[in-house]
């Protein structure tokens, strides 16, 4: 679809709370609402807030991120593995989701964006569509936690989008005609 027929849409970001982000995924933070108990053998307490899910290698990578336009390009979906981002040094960002489906794309009306504080991760359910995260400060890091075999998913691109097995990676803006832009 050509530009001069985009429609836009403007997204507010909303806080990103465990009751808010319930249809998409698990928030990683040291909440109330998450039950904690006693560590065993050493003092304080562990919270298991979100069942990370793989069938296969999983990889640890560190990310340093750049701000970018807050506008939506790209929506993935994983269907082997729960993808989760947890930030470091305490610098917010924004995650744009749409629940998971068996569609082809979701529509731009499905689309949430959610901001988080720069203590608090999310764990994605399996199939969720998201953009990659925006982050609001230059030079942040950011833990993301992918199977393998999805970073050499990434790497085949075809048509300024890439598929596997485990990735389904699509050009929202193209394939919708729609300008979506979020509203920190």
């Amino acid at each position: 679809m050509a530009d001069d027929t985009m429609h836009t849409r403007r997204l507010p970001a909303q806080p990103a709370t465990p009751e808010a982000l319930a249809d998409y995924g698990w928030v990683i933070a040291a909440h109330p609402s998450i039950p904690s108990r006693p560590l065993n053998f050493y003092p304080g307490t562990m919270r298991m807030p979100a069942p990370f899910v793989s069938d296969e290698q999983t990889e640890i990578s560190l990310v340093r991120l750049a701000r970018r336009p807050l506008e939506v390009v790209y929506l993935e979906r994983h269907f082997r593995h729960t993808q989760a981002f947890l930030p470091l040094g305490g610098k917010p960002f924004v995650l744009v989701l749409a629940p998971p489906s068996f569609d082809d794309m979701p529509p731009p009306e499905a689309l949430r964006a959610f901001r988080f504080g720069g203590d608090t991760g999310f764990c994605l359910k399996l199939g969720c569509w998201h953009e990659f995260p925006f982050v609001l400060e230059d030079d942040s890091d950011m833990v993301v936690l992918l199977r393998r075999e999805t970073y050499t998913d990434l790497q085949r691109v075809v048509n300024d989008e890439a598929a596997g097995a485990d990735l389904d990676k699509r050009n929202f803006r193209r394939r919708t005609g729609t300008s979506v832009t979020i509203d920190v």
